[in-house]
């Protein structure tokens, strides 16, 4: 008992000299950690600079959204209208029609693109054939790196109702031609799958990497217990990527009220305008494209587009820490 005392007393002494001398050490000042790793500091500097030029100095313009801005005045100068513009946009008759337009189009994507790269995922980790996972990758990423505008031509010339291949397909089996581009109800479907097709493979590539953190020990016990590999891939690979799964998920529903512009404004016509016009092409045609700009009245737009984007972030975020225990923060 005396021994295994004094052995205690012993690496208590030691444990409280090693932090008597821990805390004596002087903590090194960021100017010399600075000086130290200037490479990193460096390499650091580049993105923080674009942030605050491109994201945060441009906030600075958003008081127009409470004011009745001019050129001429300025944003100090032009005078103050509080949430006038807000109120303006509730009360509008496009309100209700842009909202439906915008959550459909975004939540219609959503539900049928998000399974896309995790299915593509799963199935490429577990093919065999190297050089057939390779040139798979190679023809499912292809799409991603074509250019918007070149995606809407092909669309057109691919569903023209004359020469369209699209059509001449559906010809075959003896019915007529339709007009993809100015029917309001396919205008979607087009969007959405268009959508699916190019962006589905590069998606893919978050969840490979996911899967490469899968220790292969896992597999080999599954195999050594008659484990099919479907079953492999449910019971092992899907839950390891589910973090990163619902993460996505998460900053997808943060931006339900964007679909993003370029896209939605090359597919647009005058036909299918019931079912194409969503918030941010409806805020570039007021604020950029009319004869009149309406500077404030588009700025408050996209104003409350983002405040409700950030309370849908929060709330996805809190339902998905509290029921998949995986969130952002």
């Amino acid at each position: 008992m005396t021994a295994s005392t004094e052995t205690r007393a012993g690496v208590e002494s030691r444990a409280r000299s090693k932090s008597r001398v821990r805390a004596a050490k002087p903590a090194v000042r960021l100017g010399v950690r600075m000086r130290r790793n200037w490479q990193l500091y460096a390499m650091l500097a580049l993105p923080l600079i674009w942030l605050a030029i491109f994201a945060y100095w441009p906030m600075y313009g958003v008081i127009i959204a409470f004011k009745d801005y001019n050129v001429v005045s300025g944003i100090w100068g032009s005078p103050w209208v509080g949430f006038k513009h807000f109120h303006r946009f509730a009360e509008s008759y496009q309100f209700w029609k842009l909202i439906k337009n915008t959550v459909y189009l975004h939540v219609y994507e959503l539900v049928a693109t998000f399974p896309l790269p995790i299915i593509l995922a799963l199935c490429l980790n577990t093919v065999r054939k190297k050089w057939f996972s390779r040139s798979a990758q190679l023809i499912t990423y292809a799409p991603h790196f074509i250019s918007t505008v070149v995606v809407v031509g092909l669309i057109v010339v691919l569903t023209n109702p004359n020469t369209g291949v699209a059509n001449k397909f559906i010809g075959l089996f003896g019915f007529g031609p339709v007009d993809f581009m100015g029917d309001a109800g396919l205008f979607r479907h087009v969007y959405v799958w268009s959508g699916a097709w190019q962006t589905m493979g590069f998606s893919a590539i978050i969840y490979l990497a996911a899967l490469t953190s899968v220790p292969p020990e896992l597999h080999e016990a599954a195999i050594v217990d008659g484990a099919s590999r479907l079953r492999r891939m449910w019971h092992i690979d899907l839950p390891s990527i589910v973090p990163v799964a619902v993460i996505l998920l998460i900053l997808n529903i943060g931006s339900i009220l964007s679909v993003g512009f370029e896209k939605v404004l090359l597919l647009q016509n005058n036909l299918n305008l019931d079912t194409a016009e969503v918030i941010d092409t409806y805020v570039y045609k007021i604020g950029l494209a009319s004869q009149v700009p309406q500077f404030s009245y588009a700025t408050a737009i996209g104003l409350f587009r983002s405040v409700i984007g950030l309370v849908l972030l929060v709330l996805a975020n809190t339902f998905a820490r509290r029921f998949a225990k995986s969130s952002l923060w």
